[in-house]
């Protein structure tokens, strides 16, 4: 692809899956498809929810521009498009512009407004990348599989992750053993 890197591939031989060489579209789609989505229809116990202590409702109030620009300049400009094509530059660039900002503050805070996700932001491109360092490549495996979501479609959701860390971290939603990753400090 034009927006990466060149790099020497290793000599890759055909996948094997359930002990067979996938020489086709349809049996190389099983052998990763199998492999990726692992979890796709496991079972989830929702009734843990149960167990969680009510909190006083809180009001969502609308995004600033400050949060979109925040979120914007922690974008790197080399990162791969999703299937938009859209590099983070153009949105910075594009995002200067008030207006342009305003408008997609508004569709943010619809979003949430309406509970609804559009079908756009959800488009996805897959690309699957060899491992490094491995001495075959004939498991599915030995290859990583890297979803590109639409940007401006990611741009809203690091703004939307970041609000509600925030939130859950000032309103102690979280467990004290759950604090990996965590941006925002937590003393207990």
């Amino acid at each position: 692809m034009n927006w990466i890197n060149k790099c020497k591939l290793p000599a890759i031989e055909a996948i094997k899956y359930d002990g067979q060489l996938c020489f086709s579209p349809d049996s190389l789609w099983s052998a990763l498809h199998s492999s990726f989505n692992t979890t796709l229809h496991r079972q989830v116990d929702v009734n843990i929810l149960n167990e969680i202590g009510s909190k006083a409702m809180s009001f969502w109030k609308p995004f600033s521009k400050e949060e979109f620009r925040q979120a914007i300049n922690k974008c790197n400009n080399l990162s791969a498009p999703g299937p938009n094509k859209l590099m983070w530059h153009y949105i910075k660039s594009i995002l200067k512009q008030d207006e342009c900002l305003i408008n997609i503050i508004n569709i943010t805070d619809a979003c949430i407004n309406l509970g609804h996700w559009p079908s756009y932001f959800k488009c996805s491109l897959m690309v699957v990348i060899p491992k490094p360092n491995k001495l075959a490549y004939d498991q599915s495996k030995s290859f990583c599989p890297i979803v590109l979501l639409n940007t401006l479609g990611k741009l809203i959701e690091k703004v939307i992750a970041e609000r509600l860390q925030f939130l859950i971290v000032k309103n102690d939603f979280i467990h004290p053993s759950q604090l990996d990753g965590l941006k925002f400090q937590v003393h207990y």
